[in-house]
Formats: C-alpha cells, sequence, structure tokens
C-alpha cells in the first residue's frame, strides 16, 4: 500500500495522473468527497463526490478506513476500494493529505508514505495562490496548514520533489521507491 501525500497546491492529482500512465501494475483507490468537482475531475474516476448526508451515513456505518473534515468539507477513503485494491494483487496507490496519511500509518504502520514537496516555497505560493478554486478568504489557511504539512514530512517514508515543469521527474522517482519496495529482504504486508 502506497500512500501519496503532501500539502495542498503541490501537485498529488497530477502526479497520479501521470502515475496512472506508467509501465507499473497499479490500483489507485478513489476517494470520497463532498466538495463540488472540479472542472477537470470526473466522478468515479478522481473521486465519489458524494453529498454531505451520504458521508455523514458511511461514517455511521463504519464505511469508512479514513475520514477527515478538510476547508469544510469531508475527505474519506471507503473500505470497498481498499479491499478491491487488496484484491487485485496490484500495488495499491492511495492519495491522501497529510492527515489521512498520518491515519493510515497508525492503522497500518507497513504502508509505504511518499511526502510531494514542491522544490521551494515561492514556487508552492504561486501553485496555490494560481488555483482558481481557492477563494481569498480561505487562502490564509490553506497557506498556515500547509506550512504545518511541510514540517510534518519527516515522519513519512519519502520525500519526493514535484518541481514545476518536472513532472515526469517526480513520477520516475515514485516508480522507483515501488520497485524498490518490491526488492525488500521483508515483504510489508496490508491486513484489513
Amino acid at each position: 500500500m502506497v500512500v501519496i501525500s503532501g500539502p495542498s497546491g503541490v501537485g498529488k492529482d497530477s502526479v497520479l495522473r501521470a502515475l496512472k500512465k506508467s509501465r507499473l501494475p497499479i490500483y489507485h483507490v478513489i476517494t470520497a468527497n463532498t466538495r463540488s468537482p472540479r472542472p477537470d475531475e470526473k466522478e468515479g474516476v478522481d473521486y465519489f463526490f458524494v453529498s454531505r448526508e451520504e458521508f455523514e451515513r458511511m461514517i455511521e456505518n463504519n464505511e469508512l478506513i479514513e475520514y477527515a473534515h478538510v476547508y469544510g468539507d469531508y475527505k474519506g477513503v471507503p473500505k470497498s476500494q481498499i479491499r478491491q485494491a487488496l484484491d487485485s494483487g496490484k500495488d495499491v496507490v492511495l492519495r491522501l493529505d497529510v492527515q489521512g496519511a498520518e491515519e493510515i500509518k497508525r492503522q497500518y504502520p507497513e504502508a509505504v508514505l511518499i511526502f510531494l514537496t514542491p522544490a521551494n516555497e515561492d514556487e508552492w505560493r504561486k501553485r496555490l495562490v494560481g488555483r482558481t478554486h481557492s477563494k481569498e478568504k480561505d487562502m490564509d489557511q490553506r497557506i498556515a496548514t500547509a506550512m504545518d504539512e511541510l514540517e510534518r514530512a519527516r515522519d513519512f517514508d519519502y520525500i519526493v520533489v514535484n518541481a514545476q515543469g518536472k513532472l515526469e521527474e517526480a513520477v520516475n522517482t515514485i516508480e522507483a521507491v515501488i520497485i524498490a519496495e518490491h526488492h525488500r529482504t521483508r515483504q510489508r504486508q496490508i491486513n484489513i
């Protein structure tokens, strides 16, 4: 189980889209989200977009492996997605925020956590400010949260730089991590 994480605006979705096209057999776990889809996002491909009521029902019925309330919306990983992924025999890849990644590591210490980081703070701020879906009022909160998340990178297994214009390099590094993990003397085991 590989978790790709990092602060808002670091390019997690771009990295994941590129990784899906890689030569590695991966199963991307699709998370549930209560926010509205962005223009380039597709239902059942990028996220399962559900109502707040549906998400709260999922919480109540213990259908999520982890979830969080982030920037006014719920995000979480359905247990059914994890079971399907593990049964596929492929490498399981999750795209989570930092809090979600930490929760997965708490529950499944054998999970591999990869922290995406920008090349530098200025580059990251430009990306974050340039995102059209970010409202002016929550920009300060996003920046403060991301600064805290950058400090927690040392709790992850790997740090991968996703520099502007060098997406392929970041994806190649993640592929190398996954390949190296297959050559461990003691394989990681995930049981749900």
